[in-house]
């Protein structure tokens, strides 16, 4: 599942940016490369995917405007292929660390999720064992 399109791509970073990234070759494109964007907004939906598996039921019904947000940035970053300016990639990290984030529970998304499954472990054990020391066995200490 795509977590954002190329037109809120290039709604976000300008197709300036988009078309400064498609040119790879000898002549310079006049409109963003959709392949290589399409690789990038599926790189990044698999990673979101990853982080989401097991906590969310897949695929999400609609895509909730925090995740659209990471998915932006994550495919921003794999579009630019090895160099990324600093700020891009300070904004990948960040992505991760939300998307972290998401994955522990820390940060919930609302929509519908999984219940993670409960072990046997869990809960609180007491264990009151036997008192040696009583007034009968004190006899004769105190």
């Amino acid at each position: 599942m795509a977590y954002c399109t190329l037109q809120q791509l290039i709604d976000r970073y300008g197709q300036g940016m988009l078309i400064q990234l498609s040119d790879r070759g000898d002549t310079a494109p006049e409109e963003p490369d959709s392949d290589l964007f399409a690789r990038a907004i599926a790189d990044a939906a698999a990673l979101i995917d990853g982080y989401l598996f097991g906590r969310y039921q897949l695929p999400l019904a609609e895509v909730p405007a925090l995740l659209a947000d990471v998915a932006l940035r994550v495919t921003i970053y794999f579009a630019h292929g090895s160099v990324a300016p600093e700020k891009i990639r300070k904004d990948y990290d960040d992505a991760l660390k939300l998307l972290r984030e998401i994955s522990s529970g820390t940060v919930k998304l609302n929509v519908a999720g999984i219940e993670p499954a409960s072990s046997p472990g869990e809960g609180l054990l007491v264990n009151e064992p036997h008192r040696p020391m009583t007034s009968d066995t004190m006899k004769g200490y105190i």
